[in-house]
C-alpha cells in the first residue's frame, strides 16, 4: 500500500510528468491533491499497471480527488527550454491550475525548481517541496499524477496518430522505437517532432 503523503500538511500535492523521453509530441504533467481519507489498493506507478487499470483509475481519481490539473507542453516549448526545464515548467503549470493551492509539493524524480504562490495582497511565498526518486511507486498522490499524465498524453498521441499514421504513435506514443525511427528516416520529421532531439542514430540520415 502506498503512503498518503510525505509531509504533515493535509493539502499536499503530488506531481509527475509523462513523455519526457519521446521524440514527438508534448511532455504532459499532472498535479493532484487527494482527499485526506483517499485509499486505493490498485493505484501505483502507471508503468506498472495495465491500460485497463490505468483507465479505471483515471475515472476514480477524477471523481474522488480534491482537485487535479493536467497540462500539455508542446514541442516548440520543449525545444526552447530543453526537456528537463520543459518538464519542470509543465509541473509548475499543472500546480498553478489546481483549484486549491497546495501547502506542500511532492515531486516525482530528482529535479525541480522552487514554486511560488502569488497573492495580489501579499508577496510571493515559496511552497515547500520534496523531490522523491520513484515517488510514483511510493505515494498515492504522485501515483495518481502519473496515471493522469500517462492517460491524457496517450490520448493526445492517439489523436496525432490520425493525422500522421505512418509513425504509429497509437502504439509507440512517440517513443524512439525501431519502427518510429524507421518512419522518420523514410518520411522525415513532422511538425510534432522535437527538433532539438536526436531523431535518428548517427549511422542513419534523414531524407529531407
Amino acid at each position: 500500500m502506498l503512503l498518503a503523503r510525505h509531509s504533515d500538511f493535509i493539502l499536499e500535492c503530488g506531481t509527475d510528468e509523462a513523455g519526457r523521453g519521446c521524440l514527438a509530441g508534448p511532455v504532459t504533467a499532472a498535479a493532484v491533491i487527494l482527499k485526506e481519507d483517499f485509499t486505493n489498493e490498485v493505484l501505483n506507478d502507471s508503468k506498472q499497471l495495465t491500460k485497463k487499470n490505468r483507465d479505471q483509475l483515471r475515472k476514480i481519481i477524477e471523481a474522488e480527488a480534491l482537485c487535479y490539473k493536467v497540462v500539455h507542453i508542446p514541442e516548440a516549448k520543449i525545444d526552447e527550454l530543453n526537456i528537463l526545464h520543459a518538464s519542470i515548467f509543465a509541473m509548475h503549470e499543472a500546480i498553478k491550475g489546481l483549484s486549491t493551492c497546495p501547502e506542500f509539493i511532492a515531486v516525482d524524480g530528482n529535479k525541480f525548481k522552487p514554486f511560488y504562490r502569488t497573492n495580489s495582497r501579499k508577496k510571493a511565498k515559496e511552497i515547500l517541496h520534496k523531490c522523491i526518486v520513484k515517488g510514483d511507486a511510493k505515494y498515492l498522490h504522485i501515483a495518481a499524477a502519473s496515471i493522469l499524465a500517462k492517460t491524457y498524453r496517450d490520448e493526445f498521441m492517439a489523436n496525432l496518430h490520425k493525422e500522421f499514421p505512418h509513425y504509429n504513435w497509437l502504439s509507440n506514443k512517440g517513443y524512439p522505437t525501431r519502427e518510429h525511427r524507421a518512419a522518420i528516416q523514410k518520411y522525415g520529421p513532422t511538425k510534432y517532432h522535437r527538433k532539438s532531439f536526436k531523431l535518428l542514430p548517427d549511422q542513419l540520415e534523414l531524407n529531407l
